[in-house]
């Protein structure tokens, strides 16, 4: 089982910022979805900042959210340089 998301931070264009139960601080790039039926209301960015983890996952509301292991497996590593 990969790690799950502790912390969830909206960047801009799409990007989310992870911090997962392991330590891992990595960048997902959501833009590659929104053109999934499911996920086309994120298209709002407005609506797309108020993504939150819970129970180890992403979500925005009750009808949408992430997969864990997807945002593990697709997301990349950010250097502790790039964070600040």
């Amino acid at each position: 089982m990969n790690p799950r998301v502790l912390k969830v931070a909206y960047k801009e264009n799409y990007q989310l910022l992870l911090t997962f139960t392991n330590k891992e601080i990595k960048q997902f790039d959501l833009s590659a979805y929104l053109n999934y039926p499911v996920y086309e209301p994120l298209k709002d960015e407005a609506f797309c900042k108020k993504v939150k983890a819970a129970d180890g996952i992403i979500q925005w509301n009750e009808y949408i959210d992430f997969d864990p292991d997807t945002l593990y497996l697709e997301s990349k590593p950010v250097t502790s340089m790039a964070q600040k």
